[in-house]
């Protein structure tokens, strides 16, 4: 056999044998990949991002039933590092985690208002505007907000806003306002919700009350 025969025969199977590694890496994240899948399909979330033995690794984005989505660094399957919760009904929760738990962070209401731990002076007995009027600047006489969105979202009737959806007392359920399942109400959420949320009644009568205000009286 000759010098150059050998030497392509060499460099061939270098070659084979580098092709074959990379087959078996890829085989190997394909099956990472597919292991991360099942077990989101079984607990009802979904993940998209980096795996390593066959749990969530590197960067990625995962998406709970709720459909509240993290987006960020994760690390042997839990989030880990910098990452962002965003929630459905529009607000977000930044923070720095570590093994799965928030070590330090902000949160984000969907108007844009940021949560205070100090200091904190959003719908006190002082100043009781809410964050769109404190933005914008107040309504006209008869024209005063019932809520921070203007107008009012329509409540189901017997139903409450409970501020990320509307919770029906009588299946103790909540749903989103587009009317998707978010979560069953404990006892102290019920109470809650059912001693300071607005109801659908009280906002007809807030309705009628502000229709009667900006309509000019007959005169006798």
């Amino acid at each position: 056999m000759t010098k150059p025969t050998q030497q392509i025969k060499c460099k061939t199977s270098k070659v084979l044998g580098c092709l074959q590694d990379e087959r078996r890496g890829r085989e190997r994240k394909w099956a990472a990949c597919c292991q991360v899948n099942v077990v989101m399909e079984f607990i009802g979330s979904s993940y998209n991002g980096g795996t390593k033995n066959g749990r969530m690794d590197g960067k990625g984005e995962y998406t709970f039933p709720t459909t509240t989505k993290y987006e960020g660094e994760v690390k042997d399957g839990m989030f880990h590092g910098k990452g962002v919760l965003h929630f459905s009904n529009g607000s977000k929760y930044e923070a720095t985690w570590e093994n799965g738990k928030a070590k330090q962070g902000s949160f984000t209401f969907a108007d844009g208002l940021q949560y205070q731990e100090k200091d904190w002076d959003y719908c006190d007995g002082y100043d009781r505007r809410f964050y769109s009027e404190r933005c914008n600047g107040l309504r006209p006489a008869g024209e005063s907000q019932l809520t921070d969105l203007h107008p009012p979202r329509v409540i189901p009737d017997g139903c409450y806003d409970c501020g990320d959806g509307f919770y029906d007392p009588k299946t103790r359920v909540v749903t989103s306002h587009t009317g998707r399942f978010r979560r069953n109400a404990d006892d102290s959420e019920h109470e809650w919700i059912v001693r300071t949320c607005r109801k659908a009644r009280d906002e007809d009568s807030y309705m009628k009350n502000m229709s009667s205000i900006s309509k000019p009286q007959e005169l006798s």
